[in-house]
């Protein structure tokens, strides 16, 4: 048997309106007389990066799964990442999922019971964003502008095609174009996105090359121009067909006035004046897919 993981731990939260709890005793009963699995819920915004990170530090065979959707799972990879050991997994169980279904092509527990069998865990590339004196990781997608908006936006209703067009309507008319400073260019911009998988909500198609162990990422970047050639290019990306840059190397920008920055789709604010580095961390989490 492989020692590589020696108990799940399982974040929940228990006031979810998803299917999180009833997914989290699923995988339970699933993994009885495989490995060891503790459920644990979360208490206050934050608590699954400390449950997550205090696991691993418990013991290094631990995988720390996330009952949840991709902000859940964010501050999952977070909370392993900082620890430095460890894995995480995520059980979807949110509204969008998109990192698992670009990431997972079978059932978790039969991802787990391989791996606890003799198999070995895979790794994946993550996203840094550091600004502020402070850094985090995403395991999707980082961006400012319409793009995540409108993505978030989406992501929360059940849509046919009216609401559709009227939520990004309504989101693309209150927005406000920004100003960055990239490579001593002033680049006033509606939208700009960094991308480890091939996808941004529900609907925004980035790039069919994008896998999340190719040690690069995706940029999307959407200069500003009128409104109706902005829906256009929002279009253009929902159908997969906006052009992406695909790059290793480090992007920095500097801003202009605070802005909100969504890391997989939980959102932080950066004040205006500050230096924001991404890069890629090449196989930087190991997980089960």
């Amino acid at each position: 048997m492989s020692s590589d993981i020696r108990r799940v731990v399982v974040v929940l939260n228990p006031n979810s309106t998803g299917d999180g709890p009833a997914n989290a005793e699923r995988l339970r009963g699933e993994l009885d007389g495989t490995v060891p699995v503790e459920l644990v819920e979360t208490q206050h915004a934050g608590h699954a990066e400390e449950i997550a990170r205090d696991a691993v530090r418990e013991d290094d065979g631990t995988l720390v799964v996330s009952a949840s959707g991709d902000g859940g799972y964010h501050e999952v990879v977070n909370g392993v990442t900082t620890a430095g050991r460890g894995m995480a997994a995520v059980l979807p169980s949110g509204n969008a999922n998109d990192h698992a279904t670009a990431t997972q092509d079978r059932p978790l527990a039969q991802a787990i019971r391989d791996v606890v069998e003799g198999g070995r865990p895979t790794r994946i590339d993550l996203l840094q964003v550091s600004g502020e004196g402070r850094s985090r990781v995403a395991h999707s997608y980082a961006g400012v502008g319409i793009t995540p908006v409108a993505a978030a936006a989406l992501n929360e209703h059940d849509l046919d095609a009216v609401k559709e067009s009227f939520l990004v309507v309504r989101a693309f008319w209150r927005y406000r174009p920004m100003t960055i400073t990239h490579d001593g260019q002033q680049i006033s911009l509606d939208s700009l996105v960094f991308a480890n998988i091939d996808r941004m909500g529900k609907y925004a198609q980035l790039s069919d090359d994008s896998a999340p162990d190719d040690g690069r990422y995706e940029t999307l970047l959407i200069p500003h121009r009128s409104k109706l050639r902005l829906l256009a290019d929002f279009t253009r990306v929902l159908r997969g067909t906006h052009p992406v840059k695909s790059r290793s190397e480090p992007f920095e920008f500097l801003t202009h006035s605070p802005m909100p920055l969504q890391l997989d789709g939980e959102v932080f604010h950066v004040d205006g004046g500050s230096t924001v580095t991404v890069r890629c961390l090449p196989l930087a989490l190991r997980t089960v897919a």
